[in-house]
């Protein structure tokens, strides 16, 4: 099994920042690819960034320009930078790694979630 863990959510007052931290471990061969998604409260579950092997980056239109997804290279984790917070973007973020497991079956797997509250 290859398993996601998710860390760093709170409660916050807008504008400020926080930073949300996320490993991947157990049965990997190859990782092609992780990034982080939020779900609100009544909503989809919505890509905020991700990030492939290759170093390619993608960002949701809302959260462009104020979050940032960081890769280190020496171990399989992601963290996600995120500046001037509104309220909005208030949801429970979630990790997600996909790739080949050591079998070499494909696996696509979520942590549990983090919860971040933006509020006054």
């Amino acid at each position: 099994q290859v398993h996601v863990v998710e860390s760093g959510g709170g409660l916050v007052q807008p504008g400020r920042s926080l930073r949300l931290s996320c490993s991947a471990s157990g049965s990997i061969r190859i990782i092609n690819a992780m990034g982080w998604y939020r779900q609100a409260p009544g909503k989809e579950r919505d890509l905020v960034a991700q990030i492939n092997a290759g170093g390619g980056i993608n960002y949701a239109d809302f959260v462009k320009d104020r979050f940032t997804i960081l890769r280190d290279y020496d171990k399989n984790t992601i963290y996600l930078q995120m500046n001037s917070l509104k309220p909005e973007d208030t949801a429970v973020y979630y990790c997600n790694a996909r790739g080949y497991s050591e079998s070499l079956k494909i696996f696509d797997s979520w942590g549990q979630g983090t919860q971040v509250i933006v509020s006054s």
